[in-house]
């Protein structure tokens, strides 16, 4: 199961579930003020397997983390900020280009 971390918009659950993907948001659990390293924890105690984010410093913040749990992908997504509607678009254009293909243990950009 894949989570949106906080700075992402939690109408793209509901996309990725459109296209098979179980997900779930930081914000909806609760954990929207959980700094990045406790959020690996909570990520690998609860069953995920990756997390997507726009915080290009996840990685470097929650490297301790990360280390001591390879289980977890982290995806940075690099597409701008847009209205939803809009980013919607731009994030469905670009999966179709390339699916998200979270690596177990590895920070990816996407896309």
């Amino acid at each position: 199961m894949w989570l949106l971390d906080a700075n992402m918009a939690v109408q793209l659950a509901d996309a990725l579930a459109g296209l098979g993907i179980e997900c779930d948001t930081a914000k909806r659990r609760g954990w929207a003020a959980l700094q990045n390293g406790e959020l690996v924890a909570a990520l690998v105690q609860s069953g995920f397997t990756c997390i997507l984010t726009q915080d290009r410093l996840f990685a470097s913040s929650a490297a301790q983390a990360l280390r001591e749990n390879e289980t977890i992908g982290v995806v940075i997504i690099t597409l701008p900020q847009r209205p939803w509607e809009e980013y919607q678009e731009q994030f469905l254009a670009a999966w179709n280009r390339t699916p998200i293909q979270p690596l177990p243990g590895h920070v990816i950009n996407w896309p």
